[in-house]
This record gives structure tokens, sequence and C-alpha cells, in this order.
């Protein structure tokens, strides 16, 4: 059996990022931290609703089961 190498999260660090989370709810922010289960720390996290309506959450930390897609909105 292989293993899968790890992908380099310290090139996220810092950068906006868009997620795509279980239950059909998305997010935006910035990465500020990680940890090798794939949780990650957000800052300036943003939720976005099916309605349109966004919701400034601050802080948040994103266990990394829950994680579908992740996505970099700025140049790594």
């Amino acid at each position: 059996m292989s293993k899968a190498c790890p992908p380099e999260w310290k090139k996220f660090t810092d950068k906006k990022l868009s997620l795509k989370l279980n239950g059909g709810r998305y997010v935006q922010g910035i990465l500020w931290g990680f940890d090798p289960f794939m949780n990650l720390v957000i800052d300036e996290c943003m939720e976005m609703a099916t309605s349109g309506q966004r919701d400034n959450t601050g802080m948040v930390v994103i266990r990394g089961n829950s994680i579908i897609m992740l996505e970099a909105l700025e140049r790594v």
C-alpha cells in the first residue's frame, strides 16, 4: 500500500481560501494555521449562505474531515 504525500500547507498560510464544507456550506477566509489532521484555523472567516447572505464569523477552526473542496483565491 502506498502512502500519499501530504500537501504543502505552509505555502497556503496567510492566503485567502474558499472552502466547500459538508452540509452545503461555503466559507472564505485567510489560512492562519493547520495541523496534521487538516484541521484549519481560518481568520476573517465569512460564511456564504445559498441565499446570498454573508455572515462574518471572525476566527474559526474547521475540522479537516468536514472539508470537501479547498481553493486558493490568491496566487500561491
